[in-house]
């Protein structure tokens, strides 16, 4: 196990994560003794309490399966959670959600989750976008999420890609979403053959990989198009109050159809007896039993866990992970002219997607995101509080190999430098800042487990979930499927191709 800072972001003695609003108070929750001898087993042990794994119990639970769902740490949600800070509420990882569809629609995946967990539109409360840019030096492309919009765009600053571009719309409507052989195609490759113009393929990368490529330099075509569609053809909102409302809707959905779950209790061993799991092994020693295994926790990672199996290639990890800090305003950003939801920078018209070689982080790219500028409507008011969040792309090598105070002088360091790198494609705001938070790749390694603080899991995917073991299965980041609809849509198919079968 990577020793982690004992002082990181989230766990200072102000910060206390909101478990009485996201997670009632139930006896499922404590650290309560088991006695797996007299326990009848699980029909499914879901490990990890994020997106994918709250939605697979509540799928499950739909048809009267015994779940238990398992989280190592004392809240839920993975990096789609939240905490709070000085009095102050912050979403952890939220953006925005993807795949957006207005109410009423029939079609996409954020309509499907809605009738497979028989939730109601309101209850996630989504807000969609303004709108937002991407910004090279030589030009920019403004969008929303109405497709109409970015195409006059593409045909305004590449008017000789018109007909290239309606082709690339084609493909991507028509691609199937767990087709292995054609996800593996080189997406640079496909675009080249299809756009040409090497800026436009860039500035096509550039937010779709911010927002889901775990893949260094390149991208799978199929998490090309996947993004591209839940991006581009769907869009982006948010709720009202952040990503709580989510999470309090999921949990409360589970528990009230007798799923289990249980905080603290992270899982050690994946128990195998004659070629199948039987269960798991807590990190306390005690063990749980139960039909199959559902993983959310990463390919490489649920390996590690499997006793039959030696340490796998830790090079199949993935690389990609970042800083992100959270600057509090005290004024709205339309008051200093800032007015976009998101923007996805690039200094130069060459796109880099890698870790930095020689430094902690890479500023010649990056996000900005204020949750400000989403269309709330009537009947909501805007935040109290301005806030401008940035992403930039790290090292967690280089992270993880610092002592605890200079750990802490990089972070304090580190958020000036990417302010100053971000304010060169928005209005500068730092004269208006009376709060910030930053967290860094070893935040994220601490609590997701993924290897590397990678936010989007292994390069490779595997998309049908399954492992070497028949009864063992992956979902979530490594099943293929990113962002807080990705997830619980991931979650949901596993559990209905394999959990579901065979009952």
């Amino acid at each position: 196990m990577v020793d982690e800072h004992q002082n990181d972001d989230f766990q200072s003695p102000d910060l206390v994560p909101l478990e009485s609003e996201a997670i009632p108070s139930s006896p499922e929750s404590e650290a309560v003794p088991l006695s797996p001898e007299s326990d009848v087993p699980y029909d499914t042990i879901i490990i990890g309490a994020g997106m994918s794994g709250l939605a697979a119990g509540i799928r499950l639970a739909y048809y009267d399966q015994r779940v238990c769902l398992l989280e190592k740490h004392y809240t839920i949600g993975g990096l789609n959670s939240f905490y709070r800070l000085n009095k102050r509420d912050y979403d952890v990882g939220l953006h925005a959600v993807t795949n957006f569809t207005e109410k009423g629609a029939k079609k996409g995946p954020f309509s499907r989750i809605l009738k497979q967990l028989r939730f109601k539109w309101e209850d996630f409360a989504l807000a969609p976008q303004k709108y937002s840019r991407v910004v090279f030096p030589s030009t920019s492309l403004v969008f929303n999420n109405d497709i109409s919009l970015l195409t006059s765009e593409v045909e305004r600053a590449f008017p000789e890609r018109r007909d290239s571009w309606q082709l690339l719309l084609g493909q991507i409507t028509e691609y199937d979403d767990l087709e292995q052989a054609a996800f593996e195609i080189s997406a640079r490759q496909r675009l080249q053959e299809l756009l040409v113009d090497p800026l436009l393929i860039n500035m096509l990368l550039c937010p779709l990989m911010w927002y889901g490529n775990p893949r260094e330099h390149d991208m799978a075509w199929g998490q090309f198009c996947i993004m591209f569609r839940s991006i581009f053809l769907e869009g982006f909102a948010r709720p009202y109050k952040g990503v709580r409302l989510i999470l309090k809707n999921l949990i409360k959905r589970f528990r009230s159809l007798g799923g289990e779950l249980k905080l603290r209790h992270g899982v050690s061993r994946i128990l195998v007896e004659g070629g199948k799991a039987i269960g798991v092994e807590l990190d306390d020693g005690r063990k749980l039993f139960g039909k199959r295994v559902l993983s959310s926790a990463g390919h490489l990672e649920t390996l590690r866990m499997c006793e039959d199996v030696s340490e796998p290639d830790p090079r199949t990890a993935g690389q990609m992970s970042f800083i992100e800090s959270i600057s509090v305003l005290d004024r709205q950003p339309t008051q200093i002219g800032y007015d976009e939801t998101i923007v996805f920078f690039n200094d130069s018209d060459d796109f880099c997607w890698a870790p930095p070689e020689r430094d902690l982080c890479d500023l010649r790219t990056g996000v900005i995101c204020s949750p400000n500028n989403y269309a709330y409507g009537e009947g909501y008011e805007n935040l109290p509080e301005g806030i401008i969040r940035l992403t930039s792309i790290a090292s967690y090598d280089r992270w993880n190999q610092l002592d605890e105070p200079h750990y802490q002088l990089e972070k304090m360091r580190w958020y000036d430098r990417s302010i100053e790198s971000c304010v060169r494609f928005i209005p500068d705001f730092r004269p208006f800042v009376v709060d910030t938070d930053m967290f860094t790749p070893t935040t994220i390694r601490r609590f997701t487990w993924h290897d590397n603080g990678a936010v989007y899991g292994a390069p490779d995917k595997k998309l049908d979930g399954t492992t070497h073991l028949p009864n063992v299965f992956l979902c979530g980041t490594d099943q293929g499927f990113v962002g807080i609809i990705g997830a619980m849509m991931s979650g949901i198919s596993m559990a209905n191709i394999h959990c579901l079968r065979d009952e």
